[in-house]
C-alpha cells in the first residue's frame, strides 16, 4: 500500500518534469522567432539601402557619397537598436524560464514529499493496532498460528515502511525534544534525570528527515 502511493507520487512528479520540457520547447520556438524576425529585418534594411543608391546614381557624386554615408550610419543604428532590443528581450524570458524552472522543481519535490506523507500518516493508525493487539497476546497463546501470522503481517508492514524511509521516534529514556515530542504528562520520578521521557503513549514517526507524527509522551521532572 505504501509502494502504491509512493510510485503514484513519482508518477505526478513525472507529468509535471513533462510540463516543464513542452515550456523548454515553448522558450526555443521563441528564440527561434526573434533571430528570424532580426534576419529579416537586416535583410530588408539591405535592400532599402540598394534602391537608394541606384536612385542616387545620376545625383553628384559627392551629394551620392553623403547619402550613402548617411544611410549606412542610420542602418547601423536601427540594426544595433533591433539586436539589443532582442538581446534583452531574450536575457528576461531566459531569467523568467529559470525561475519558473526553479519554482516547479522546488513544487515537485514538495508535492512528492507531502503525498508521501499523507499516505504514511493514513497508514500508522493500523500500525498502531497491530501492536496493541500483539501487546495483548498473553505469554500462552503466542505459539498459536493465528498470533503467529498477524505477527508477520505486522514485521512485514514495517519493513515496508522503512525501506520507503520511515522510522520510528526514540522517546523513552530521551531527552524531551518539542520538534518531535508531544508531552501530555508531567511526573515526579527520582529514577529520571530532569526532562527525560518516562513513558511514551504513542510512537511517533519520520519521513526522511521531517516529523508525520509527533511522540505523545510523558516526561519526568
Amino acid at each position: 500500500m505504501v509502494k502504491e502511493a509512493v510510485e503514484e507520487a513519482k508518477k505526478a512528479a513525472e507529468e509535471q518534469e513533462s510540463q516543464t520540457e513542452e515550456t523548454d520547447s515553448q522558450v526555443e520556438t521563441a528564440v527561434d522567432e526573434a533571430e528570424t524576425a532580426e534576419d529579416a529585418e537586416a535583410q530588408e534594411d539591405t535592400d532599402t539601402g540598394e534602391e537608394a543608391e541606384e536612385g542616387d546614381a545620376d545625383g553628384k557624386d559627392d551629394k551620392k557619397s553623403g547619402k550613402k554615408l548617411f544611410g549606412k550610419k542610420n542602418k547601423k543604428d536601427k540594426k544595433d537598436e533591433k539586436i539589443e532590443e532582442l538581446t534583452d528581450r531574450l536575457t528576461r524570458q531566459m531569467a523568467e524560464f529559470d525561475n519558473f524552472r526553479k519554482r516547479t522543481e522546488k513544487e515537485k519535490s514538495q508535492m512528492y514529499e507531502i503525498g508521501a506523507k499523507d499516505i504514511i500518516d493514513k497508514i500508522l493508525p493500523v500500525v498502531d493496532n497491530f501492536e496493541r493487539g500483539l501487546g495483548a497476546v498473553k505469554e500462552g497463546e503466542k505459539e498459536d498460528p493465528f498470533i503467529q501470522g498477524m505477527e508477520k503481517v505486522y514485521k512485514q508492514l514495517m519493513t515496508t515502511l522503512e525501506s520507503v524511509e520511515v522510522k520510528p521516534i526514540e522517546a523513552v529514556g530521551k531527552e524531551f525534544n518539542p520538534d518531535f515530542h508531544n508531552a501530555v504528562m508531567h511526573v515526579e520520578d527520582e529514577n529520571f534525570g530532569e526532562n527525560i521521557i518516562a513513558e511514551e503513549f504513542q510512537k511517533g514517526y519520520m519521513y526522511r528527515d521531517s516529523v508525520v507524527r509527533h511522540s505523545m509522551v510523558k516526561v519526568a521532572n
